[in-house]
């Protein structure tokens, strides 16, 4: 029987003209049959370090006082061997819609598309849910499925069968979607300002064994990075 995955996505500096050189786009997957099991353990790492069992986590939440809770966190997604992460880290600063015929809205769902298409086997099934962005979203997602769902020949919606948007807030598995999220932004901003942010980004540089600036081995199942750039301006 084909494993069923749930894939919980984010992002971080998705905004056209906030400043940010980069976007990333992050991705949690995990079986379904897991699901539950991997909120439960996040449940009780909250609870270990003295946290309500529904305390949101997120990277701008890392801090000197709460450390050890989000060190935990990290070594909890590289010790189980159902979770795997996948992330673009997306450079904005050479963009040119206007080459492309496009705007920056649907530049962000190419980067999904991009993202997301690296995960599927075509022998299992996927459900994807999607942080909420905006209040238009419905249609770019629905396009999404579909792009996603030709590119496998999909064209009954056996393999991608669900493309949904959710609120984060609702979804532990997202929430660590944003923490890894996060980790590989601060590494890639360069600007190492907080201390237990600092140490977050060397816990996953020695976990992964990767430097997170850069793209990962292409088949890397655990912590799978993408680092892409235009080329010349391009950004098709």
């Amino acid at each position: 029987m084909s494993e069923l995955y749930n894939v919980y996505c984010d992002e971080s500096c998705h905004l056209e003209n906030d400043r940010q050189p980069f976007m990333v786009l992050g991705a949690i997957w995990c079986p379904v049959s897991k699901r539950r099991e991997v909120a439960r353990r996040l449940r009780e790492i909250r609870q270990k370090h003295g946290l309500s069992p529904q305390m949101e986590i997120k990277w701008t939440s890392v801090s000197p006082a709460k450390l050890p809770f989000y060190l935990d966190i990290l070594d909890y997604f590289f010790d189980d061997d159902d979770l795997h992460f996948r992330g673009v880290i997306a450079d904005k600063s050479a963009l040119n819609h206007a080459r492309f015929g496009q705007d920056h809205d649907t530049w962000y769902y190419k980067m999904y598309f991009t993202m997301l298409k690296a995960i599927f086997d075509p022998q299992a099934h996927y459900r994807i849910y999607l942080d909420i962005k905006d209040t238009q979203g419905g249609n770019k997602v629905r396009k999404l499925h579909d792009a996603l769902c030709n590119n496998l020949y999909d064209f009954s919606q056996h393999v991608v069968q669900r493309v949904q948007l959710v609120e984060s807030k609702h979804v532990d598995h997202m929430q660590l979607a944003d923490l890894l999220i996060g980790a590989v932004m601060y590494a890639n901003r360069g600007e190492f300002n907080s201390t237990a942010k600092r140490q977050m980004v060397e816990r996953m540089r020695q976990r992964s064994r990767y430097s997170l600036t850069r793209s990962t081995l292409l088949k890397e199942n655990k912590c799978n990075l993408l680092k892409w750039t235009p080329v010349g301006g391009a950004n098709a």
